[in-house]
């Protein structure tokens, strides 16, 4: 087996070593509490932890080079910790995602009613809400044509009316609220009359 050369490594370490010395006076010229005063909260945690992780990381080095299981070592515990606390610090940087998730309303009364179909005092109070609200429409339309009609008072009869007129029929002209009484009842009268044909 051939030895090999191991100078210029160490030379290479030796330099290495003198620059990090260099990069690290400011760090070392003074103590760690008056290099990190005047520092924000999220910069002096990075600084600590980067001190810890490098400080663990040489003993981690030092254990393998003289031969011990380093991973059996209760410094590989402490550089997980020091790991953990780097995901943190970068938890605490990336800019939070908006929320992705809303409740969709439609699907959940979609699922309540599917869960409930069956239940016959709910679905009469449905069936009655749904009339409700079709009478509280077709009330707006009744109005709304109301309207229109009064505007075109002053225009010639339109044809439906002319022939009723000429058949001898009487237009319908029941009012608003009887309009949406009698469309409640049919509404009623339909609903009771499902519920009864989806009993057993």
């Amino acid at each position: 087996m051939e030895t090999t050369d191991l100078t210029p490594l160490l030379e290479q370490l030796e330099d290495n070593i003198d620059d990090l010395e260099d990069v690290l006076e400011p760090l070392l010229g003074q103590p760690l509490s008056a290099t990190t005063q005047k520092m924000p909260v999220l910069d002096k945690a990075k600084l600590h932890v980067l001190i810890t992780y490098a400080i663990e990381s040489m003993i981690f080095s030092y254990l393998r080079l003289q031969g011990v299981n380093a991973k059996e070592h209760p410094v590989f515990k402490e550089l997980t910790r020091v790991k953990q606390y780097f995901e943190k610090i970068k938890a605490v940087e990336t800019v939070p995602e908006q929320r992705t998730m809303a409740v969709d309303t439609e699907a959940a009364g979609r699922f309540i009613k599917h869960g409930l179909a069956g239940n016959d005092k709910y679905d009469l109070e449905r069936a009655e809400r749904e009339a409700k609200e079709k009478a509280m429409a077709l009330l707006k339309a009744a109005k709304l044509a109301r309207q229109q009609a009064s505007k075109s008072q002053s225009k010639p009869q339109s044809q439906p009316q002319a022939q009723a007129q000429s058949q001898g029929t009487p237009p319908r002209n029941n009012s608003p609220k009887q309009e949406l009484l009698l469309s409640w009842r049919r509404q009623e009268a339909k609903a009771s009359s499902n519920s009864k044909r989806s009993r057993p």
